[in-house]
C-alpha cells in the first residue's frame, strides 16, 4: 500500500511539473514596475503567499521559510562592494514589504505562464569542471558575466553552479547563473536564472518561477532579471541545503533569493553526489554539422592569462553542511572540444579558478 502511494505521489508531482498548459496565475500584481530604457522588462510585485510555487501538490500546506538557518551574511566586503545596484529593475523602483518581483514575459502575461516542454531540448554540449563522490549539501562561485553570441531563438547559452543527485538518466538537480536564452527570456540579453529538474531533463525542467516549485523570499531580486550592466564582472552564486528543513537556499551575491523545497525532490532532497561549475550550449545543432554558432562564456577558448573567456573564481562545497572549503578532486571536462575548451588552474591560488567557453562554429573550423 505504502509503494502505490509513493507512485501515486510521484507521477502527480511530474504531471504538474511538466504539464504544457498555459496557466495564469490567480494572484494580481500589488504594484507594477516598468523598466523604461535597455530591456523594457515589467515587473510585477505579488502577494508572497500567492506565488506559483503553492500550486505545486507537494506545496500545498508548505509553510514559507523566510530565512536560511544556514547561510551567513557575506563578511568579505570586497567580492560585493562592486555589486550594487545587482539589476536594472532597482533603478525604477521596489516591492513592497510581503511581495516578490516576477518579470513578465510580455505586456499581458506573468512569467509563469511560459511552458515549460520547450525550454530544454535533449540537445546540449557542457563544458565544466566537476567534483563528485561525497555528499554535498552546497556550493558556491564566482561566476564572470558575458554576452555570448546565441545563433537563433532555439537556442541558450548559461554559465552557473549546479548540484545534482541520481542516476544519468533520471536525476535531480538544481542550478542557478546567468543565461542567454531568447526562448524564456524573448531578448538576447543576460539574465539572472535558476533552474531545476527530476528526471534528467527529459520531460521536466523548469526556469526561474516559470512553474510551480521554487519559493520566492527576496523582494530585492528578480529570477530572470537583466544583469547585462554587471557585463566583465563577477557575480556570486551560492547553492546551500538547510541542515534542519532539507530546502536548498539560492544566495545571488549577499542576498538569499529563496529556496527550491526538499518535498519537489525525489532524490536530491537530502544531498547531491556531484557538483559542476562551469558552462552549457543548448543547441538542435549541437554535435552535428554544421554545428551551431553559439558561443559558451565570453564566446572565446579558455584564457587563463587575460580573463577575457568565461571566467570562475572561489570553487568552493559545503560536505554535511559544514564550512565551505576547497573540494579535495576537481576534474575539467568538455563535450566538445574543439568548440569549447576548458582549463583549471589550482595550483598557488587559494582557490581554483576554472576559465572555459569557445565559439562554437563562428569563425572557428576547428569546430565542425
Amino acid at each position: 500500500m505504502a509503494f502505490k502511494f509513493i507512485t501515486f505521489s510521484l507521477l502527480l508531482i511530474t504531471s504538474m511539473v511538466t504539464s504544457q498548459k498555459t496557466r495564469i496565475h490567480k494572484s494580481r500584481p500589488i504594484k507594477t514596475i516598468r523598466v523604461w530604457v535597455m530591456n523594457g522588462d515589467i515587473i510585477d510585485c505579488v502577494d508572497i503567499y500567492k506565488q506559483p510555487a503553492f500550486d505545486h501538490p507537494a506545496l500545498k500546506n508548505h509553510i514559507i521559510q523566510m530565512k536560511s538557518n544556514h547561510l551567513h551574511q557575506e563578511t568579505d566586503q570586497k567580492r560585493t562592494a562592486s555589486k550594487v545596484p545587482s539589476q536594472i529593475w532597482q533603478q525604477y523602483g521596489s516591492c513592497p514589504n510581503g511581495t516578490i518581483p516576477i518579470r513578465r514575459t510580455s505586456n499581458n502575461r506573468p512569467t509563469n505562464t511560459y511552458p515549460r516542454k520547450v525550454i530544454i531540448t535533449p540537445h546540449h554540449s557542457f563544458t565544466v569542471v566537476l567534483t563528485e563522490g561525497f555528499s554535498y549539501s552546497g556550493a558556491k562561485a564566482n561566476i564572470k558575466v558575458w554576452k555570448p553570441y546565441v545563433e537563433s531563438a532555439n537556442d541558450y547559452s548559461s554559465s552557473k553552479v549546479m548540484l545534482r543527485n541520481g542516476p544519468l538518466q533520471t536525476f535531480d538537480n538544481a542550478e542557478a547563473g546567468w543565461a542567454v536564452n531568447p526562448k524564456v527570456y524573448h531578448d538576447n540579453n543576460t539574465r539572472l536564472f535558476a533552474y531545476w529538474t527530476v528526471d534528467g531533463m527529459k520531460k521536466t525542467g523548469c526556469f526561474d518561477l516559470t512553474c510551480p516549485g521554487f519559493v520566492q523570499t527576496s523582494r530585492e531580486v528578480v529570477l530572470g532579471g537583466d544583469i547585462s550592466d554587471l557585463y566583465g564582472s563577477e557575480i556570486t552564486i551560492q547553492i546551500s541545503k538547510d541542515p534542519y528543513t532539507s530546502n536548498w537556499f539560492l544566495k545571488y551575491n549577499n542576498k538569499e533569493v529563496g529556496y527550491w523545497p526538499g518535498e519537489i525532490f525525489p532524490i536530491l532532497r537530502h544531498q547531491a553526489n556531484l557538483v559542476q561549475w562551469g558552462g552549457e550550449v543548448s543547441s538542435p545543432k549541437v554535435g552535428t554539422h554544421p554545428h551551431t554558432a553559439t558561443g559558451m562564456g565570453s564566446g572565446k577558448f579558455s584564457d587563463f592569462i587575460f580573463g577575457s573567456s568565461g571566467t570562475i573564481k572561489g570553487i568552493l562545497i559545503e560536505e554535511n553542511s559544514h564550512p565551505l572549503k576547497r573540494p579535495e578532486n576537481l576534474f575539467p571536462s568538455s563535450d566538445e572540444w574543439d568548440c569549447y575548451d576548458a582549463y583549471l588552474q589550482k595550483e598557488y591560488v587559494p582557490e581554483p579558478v576554472f576559465f572555459y567557453g569557445g565559439p562554437g562554429s563562428r569563425n572557428n573550423p576547428r569546430c565542425p
